[in-house]
């Protein structure tokens, strides 16, 4: 599987798109002026205590207050303190902790008014980024993401990702962690440390305890609320968790963000730095890469997949609702059950590929299609496991219930995305919206296929808006689009206007005059 990113940036932000085999993926859209992202570091200030939440609210500087839970405090919340408390007043002369002696770990079962008061200056750190009308979501278990490892200050634990299996090479990770890591520092070891060397993990470490003496020396001087610490942009994000040998290329329409993300690559994976590409061509870089088509089809409530079903997704505020239909194709099948099963594991791929689009979060209940056969229920619920394992967000799912729904749970840290789907329509006053027009030619041929390869009709009649006729017969007798799908389908379309037609109407006829329906 052959990944590419592909980024457009603008004055204001920049778009980033995530490609697996030219198929869009991931989706995401970042302000360039945004400063509360997940993995921010902040010296806040305790507004108020809500013992009935047992939580505290912190201003960070935000419009509204983040919100920090006792159990996201973390058990070494008091030597935390102590750090901090340490460095504001001079005490604590440098960023390391191989001369700080910890503190007793907070009671798991504590409340909140026992560690922390009005006015107390704390380091806090974003876990989840403003959603609607919610604050920042906090928590003072402090950590730093690198690309193999993850430093986590205060703590002595060294753990592996569950994701490596092999025994012998989660004892060799271990014994290298142990040797290398910091005092009173733990270590959490990613997936994509298994089999690298000692020296790959020793330069991420000191990579990371570098960000650490940053964040310390600011912290000498600083007054909440301030940044400390910023985490890296989301190209850079993507970038350290997900590069590969599978990753090819990486195509920016800016000089300036390509060096940045090439000087990047470079301190991670010196022998990928040529995979940055700066795209200097004459069409926007989404029109070019076929993203903003893509983007048109995927968003919105109703997903089209190509074999002739789709999801209709809905959003509630508890929860998302995505319920599967078979389009109606194979209501002819003898073998319905098969049928089900075969529409239902397409459906699994393309929900797997929504949650990452859209980044939804919370609940999401899925209606698949009835199946009767145990053994079927079980390998659609196997394939959707599988799917999932691609999705980087923190997720569950449970097996179907016994009126065939499957319940998943996906970690929520930023507004999910959304994206306008629809277009004006150019007959109406200006009020009227209409489907994606360069979606249009998609949804008539995919109706020429299945009435010619599925239906075997003979001969069709196309009727459409005396606008669209002169579009598909434009470009001449060899070029125009009816002639490339003649020479696809070998069978001719007949094309006739209709001026009652609206732009985005169509209707397909048989050689009785028979109007047919997919």
């Amino acid at each position: 599987m052959n990944s590419e990113l592909v980024i457009n940036s603008t004055a204001s932000k920049v778009n980033i798109a995530l490609l697996e085999d030219r198929r869009l993926v991931e989706l995401s859209s970042e302000k360039k002026d945004n400063n509360f992202s997940v993995g921010d570091i902040y010296l806040g200030r305790v507004k108020k205590l809500m013992p009935g939440l047992n939580a505290a609210f912190v201003d960070i500087g935000y419009e509204k207050d983040a919100f920090l839970h006792y159990l996201d405090l973390g058990p070494q919340f008091q030597s935390l303190m102590r750090y901090v408390k340490g460095t504001l007043k001079g005490k604590q002369t440098e960023a390391l902790l191989n001369n700080f002696n910890g503190e007793k770990d907070i009671e798991k079962t504590g409340k909140i008014s026992q560690v922390m008061s009005a006015n107390q200056w704390t380091i806090v750190q974003i876990a989840k980024e403003p959603i609607s009308t919610k604050g920042p979501r906090i928590t003072s278990e402090i950590s730093l993401p690198g690309r193999f490892v993850v430093l986590v200050p205060f703590s002595n634990v060294v753990s592996i990702s569950s994701k490596i299996k092999g025994g012998e090479e989660r004892s060799r990770l271990k014994r290298l962690a142990m040797s290398i890591k910091p005092k009173n520092f733990g270590l959490i070891i990613r997936t994509v440390a298994e089999s690298k060397k000692v020296a790959d993990l020793d330069k991420d470490i000191q990579d990371l305890v570098a960000k650490w003496t940053r964040c310390w020396e600011i912290l000498r001087s600083a007054k909440p609320p301030q940044k400390l610490l910023g985490e890296m942009d989301r190209t850079s994000t993507i970038l350290r968790d997900m590069l590969n040998p599978n990753f090819n290329a990486v195509h920016v329409n800016d000089v300036i963000v390509a060096e940045e993300i090439k000087s990047y690559i470079k301190s991670i994976a010196p022998e990928q730095h040529d995979i940055v590409k700066v795209y200097k061509g004459r069409q926007p870089v989404f029109e070019r890469f076929g993203i903003d088509k893509q983007i048109k089809s995927v968003f919105g409530k109703t997903v089209n997949m190509p074999n002739g079903a789709y999801l209709v997704i809905e959003h509630t505020e508890a929860m998302h609702v995505i319920d599967v239909n078979s389009g109606g194709r194979n209501r002819g099948s003898e073998n319905q059950e098969n049928t089900a099963l075969q529409v239902n594991l397409a459906a699994a791929r393309e929900i797997a590929r929504q949650l990452r689009l859209r980044d939804m979060g919370g609940i999401i209940i899925v209606d698949f299609i009835d199946q009767r056969t145990p053994q079927n229920r079980r390998e659609l619920f196997a394939a959707l496991k599988a799917e999932m394992k691609k999705d980087r967000a923190r997720h569950t799912i449970l097996p179907p219930s016994k009126f065939g729904l499957v319940q998943i749970t996906r970690e929520r840290v930023r507004p999910e995305l959304k994206v306008d789907t629809l277009e004006k329509c150019p007959s109406c006053d200006g009020t009227g919206q209409i489907k994606s027009s360069m979606l249009l030619l998609d949804d008539i041929e995919n109706n020429i296929r299945y009435f010619i390869k599925e239906q075997n009709e003979k001969k069709l009649l196309l009727k459409v808006n005396p606008v669209l006729h002169a579009y598909l017969r434009h470009g001449g007798m060899f070029n125009s689009i009816r002639w490339k799908w003649y020479r696809k389908y070998k069978r001719w379309i007949t094309i006739e206007p209709v001026t009652a037609y609206h732009f985005m109407e169509y209707h397909f006829f048989n050689r009785k005059g028979e109007e047919i329906k997919i």
